[in-house]
């Protein structure tokens, strides 16, 4: 399976099973006719950390367009990770941030931490380079992977783990004329006791940045919109801000 996500059955208590496989991101680039002239950065904070560059044809020498992906699977170390990954990626690219046309964000469904983290780099990148930014729901490119290997059953589920014995689910339906996944259901909460596995549910054990980023080409390609820049916590998220205390007059 390409992009890096994560594809195998579930077990019947709704976890991954052990056979299922991850591939390394593209250090060397795979072929990506979409983007065009578009040079993209795409970042995604939801599982680990996953930064990717699409080279458009001409820019950059490169003919055709290619993706060039980096990632770290340390859940919690987004901070110390982006900087450093943003830098690879354009120096493995061999390009420049003054190339970029669009800066492609995961905005979940994740954890607050991991998520806000992400989004604030995105955020940074499109403002000091002067770019739209384009929010993309994570799950989507993950079944992206799935669906172009041809891999997914009727009603692909993409399932991940949400802690608090809770799971975030999203299902889709194939792929429409623009070679983008059909969502059916939007990403919810789900209680991890009683969850109905299926075969084919898909358990992504990173966000594949390359994805988000052949995504935003091809929505860019076809018109269409992206989504608001708010993260998918799904849930309340577990810091708050100090209560403000009200003054006593005496």
């Amino acid at each position: 399976m390409n992009e890096g996500a994560l594809r195998g059955t579930a077990s019947n208590d709704g976890a991954p099973n052990d056979g299922a496989e991850i591939q390394d991101p593209a250090p060397r680039g795979v072929s990506a006719p979409e983007l065009g002239a578009q040079t993209l950065l795409a970042i995604d904070t939801a599982l680990g950390t996953s930064v990717a560059l699409g080279v458009g044809g001409g820019a950059g020498g490169t003919p055709g367009g290619r993706i060039f992906e980096v990632a770290s699977d340390d859940p919690r170390g987004h901070t110390e990770a982006i900087g450093v990954l943003i830098s690879q990626v354009f120096e493995i690219a061999e390009s420049s941030p003054t190339e970029v046309t669009g800066v492609v964000v995961g905005i979940g469904p994740g954890p607050f931490t991991g998520l806000r983290v992400g989004i604030a780099a995105a955020h940074a990148f499109a403002a000091g380079r002067g770019v739209p930014l384009l929010p993309l729901q994570g799950h989507e490119a993950v079944a992206l992977a799935v669906l172009e290997a041809g891999a997914a059953a009727p009603g692909l589920r993409v399932v991940q783990d949400a802690k608090r014995r809770e799971l975030f689910v999203t299902e889709y339906a194939g792929l429409d004329w623009a070679g983008i996944p059909v969502r059916t259901v939007d990403p919810h909460l789900a209680a991890r006791e009683g969850f109905a596995a299926r075969p084919g549910d898909v358990w992504p054990e990173r966000i594949p940045a390359a994805g988000l980023v052949r995504l935003a080409a091809r929505r860019l390609a076809a018109g269409r919109g992206f989504e608001s820049d708010r993260a998918l916590y799904l849930r309340t998220p577990d810091v708050f801000p100090p209560a403000v205390r009200k003054r006593v007059s005496t």
